[in-house]
C-alpha cells in the first residue's frame, strides 16, 4: 500500500446556490480507512460485464475450435478412405499387370518350348534322310536272302537305332492309294479295286512324326471303266 492510497485522495468541487458557494467532498480512496478493505470501484459493474463478455468469447472461441476439430477429422477420415480407395485401385492395376505378366510368359516358354521341338524334329530328319539309301540297301539285300551272319546284326542294330529316333516306315500292298503320302509309279486298271489302290509297294516311305521324309513309292490300279451298253 502506497501513502497515497494509505492517506488517500480527496477532490473538493464547489457548487453554487443561492446562498452561495458549498465544497463537495468526494473520497476516491480505494481504500478504506477505517476497515482497511479494498473498496468497491463505480465501474464494478462494468468490469463484471467485461469479464462476462470475455467469458462468452472464450467459450465461443472454444465452440469454433471444437467444429474446426471435428471439421478436420472428417476431413482427415475422407481423405483417409480416398486414400484407400486409390491404394486398392493402384493394387487391382498391378495385380492385373502381374497376371497379363505371368500369362505373356508362360506363351513365351511354351513357344519356345515348341520351336525347340521342331528345330530338333528338323535336324533328326535332315539326319536320318541321309541315311534312307542305306536302309533301302539292307531292305533289297533281306528281301534276297543276302542278309545273314553278322551282317544281319549290324542291320537290325542300324533299324532299331533309325526307329529310336522316331523313324517309322509306311506303305502296305492293298491300302487306299493317297497322293499326301504316295507316289504313283505305275498305274492300271483291275476290276478287283472300287477305288484307286496301292497294289504293289515299290519302295517304302518313311516319316519322322507327322513330318513325311520320302512317300512310299507304289504300283496303282483303278476300278475299270465302265462302257455304255449297245442300243
Amino acid at each position: 500500500m502506497t501513502a497515497r492510497e494509505a492517506e488517500g485522495s480527496t477532490s473538493v468541487n464547489t457548487r453554487e446556490n443561492g446562498s452561495g458557494e458549498e465544497p463537495v467532498i468526494r473520497d476516491n480512496r480505494k481504500i478504506d480507512p477505517e476497515t482497511g478493505k479494498a473498496r468497491e470501484t463505480g465501474n464494478g459493474e462494468a468490469e463484471q460485464a467485461e469479464q462476462a463478455e470475455a467469458a462468452d468469447a472464450a467459450e465461443q472461441a472454444g465452440s469454433s475450435s471444437a467444429a474446426g476439430a471435428a471439421a478436420a477429422d472428417s476431413a482427415d477420415a475422407a481423405g483417409s478412405d480416398l486414400a484407400s480407395v486409390e491404394l486398392a485401385a493402384q493394387l487391382a492395376e498391378r495385380t492385373a499387370d502381374l497376371q497379363r505378366l505371368q500369362a505373356e510368359y508362360s506363351n513365351y516358354r511354351k513357344r519356345v518350348e515348341r520351336d525347340r521341338a521342331v528345330v530338333k524334329e528338323m535336324a533328326v530328319a535332315g539326319a536320318v534322310a541321309e541315311l534312307l539309301p542305306v536302309l533301302d540297301d539292307i531292305g533289297r539285300a533281306r528281301d534276297h536272302g543276302e542278309l545273314t551272319g553278322g551282317f544281319a546284326k549290324v542291320g537290325e542294330s542300324f533299324e532299331a537305332a533309325l526307329a529310336k529316333l522316331g523313324l517309322t516306315s509306311f506303305g502296305t500292298k492293298g491300302e487306299p492309294f493317297d497322293p499326301m503320302v504316295h507316289e504313283a509309279l505305275m498305274h492300271s486298271y483291275s476290276p478287283d479295286v472300287t477305288e484307286p489302290t496301292c497294289v504293289e509297294i515299290l519302295q517304302s516311305g518313311y516319316r519322322i512324326g507327322e513330318r513325311v521324309l520320302r512317300p512310299a513309292r507304289v504300283a496303282v490300279a483303278e476300278p475299270e471303266e465302265s462302257t455304255p451298253a449297245d442300243n
